[in-house]
Order: structure tokens, then sequence, then C-alpha cells
């Protein structure tokens, strides 16, 4: 199935469709934060957003697909976030931080969004792209011009490694920004 979100972006989604988009938006998150992934269903957001199931499934093809586009609106309300530090090693170190940290401020958004990138709905995997090409861009201007696509490919990986063995409760997501500076040093010796 597909939506009007992913399919567009929100900018041409205008009246009241931009409307229904911003109350299922908001429904989802307040309904996350309560409830937690795995109780959330579509029909509980749609009841919360005061539209009918039928129209958030409109927008959501599934509740996995609702909080990658949540996870994806957060990235994007970061965006302008300026990577700090003198070097490439502490600019890259201080995006994995305030990217972990980010995660760690919204712990129902954290453990809904592993789960939810590792689906099959396609509507996920096209935010799963449009995810990892924000890390990509992230992780390029934090290294500045001409970045070596292998150091940029090993910074994504490693990433992306992090974001799933937190997701997996195998770390915590404060302990996954601190333990990537490291391997962020490591990744950059030589390159920086």
């Amino acid at each position: 199935m597909s939506s009007y979100v992913s399919n567009a972006p929100r900018q041409e989604l205008g009246g009241r469709r931009a409307e229904t988009v911003e109350r299922l938006f908001s429904a989802g998150a307040e309904e996350l934060d309560e409830v937690g992934h795995e109780a959330l269903t579509i029909r509980s957001v749609a009841g919360r957003a005061g539209v009918s199931p039928a129209t958030a499934y409109t927008y959501f093809a599934s509740k996995n697909h609702l909080f990658a586009e949540l996870f994806w609106r957060s990235l994007v309300e970061d965006a302008d976030h300026e990577p700090q530090g003198a070097d490439a090693v502490a600019r890259v170190q201080s995006v994995t931080r305030r990217m972990a940290e980010r995660l760690a401020a919204s712990p129902a958004l954290a453990a809904a969004v592993t789960p939810a990138l590792l689906s099959s709905d396609a509507d996920v995997a096209r935010l799963r792209l449009r995810i990892g090409g924000e890390f990509l861009d992230r992780f390029a201007r934090a290294l500045g011009e001409q970045p070596d696509p292998a150091v940029l490919e090993a910074l994504v990986l490693a990433f992306s490694g992090a974001l799933l063995q937190a997701g997996m409760g195998v770390l915590t997501y404060t302990d996954m920004g601190e333990r990537l500076d490291a391997v962020v040093a490591a990744i950059l010796e030589g390159h920086a």
C-alpha cells in the first residue's frame, strides 16, 4: 500500500491533507509515548487524531511505517545542526553523539525504530533509503570537502550497526554515542 506521506514531500500536502497528517503525527507520537510500540495500533492513533482508521491508513501503511516516518521527522527537525569540533574526528563524533542523544531523549521512538526499519513494508524500505542518505549527508558534512567514499560507507555502517545494537538492548543509546567515539577515531585514523 502506498501512502501520501512517503510518496510526496510534506510540503506538497496542502490544506486539509496537511492538517490531517500533522494530527496523525502528533497522535502517533503521543500514543507511542503512552502505550509503547507493541501496543500501538493505527486504529488507536486514528482515534486519538479524530479521523477514521481508513483515513489513517491512507497515510500510513502500517505502524512500522508510522514509526519510520516519526524517526525521519526527528532527523529532519535536526538536519541543520552543524558538526562541532576542530578536526574531522571531533566533528564526526559530534554527529554520532548528537543522533544518539536525540534517540536517548525519545525512548519510545528509539524502541520502535529498530524493528520498524527492519520490517519488509515497502513504504519503510523507501524511508530506509532516505534515512541512510541523511546519515551519509551528515557524515560527509562533518568530514568536509571530498570525503573518501569508503570512509563514508564505514561510518554509515558503524552507526547503523550501533543503532541495531542499541535497538536490541545490547547497549543504551547514551552508551552508543560514547562507544562510537572510539569507532569513529579508528575509522578516521590516517584519513582525517
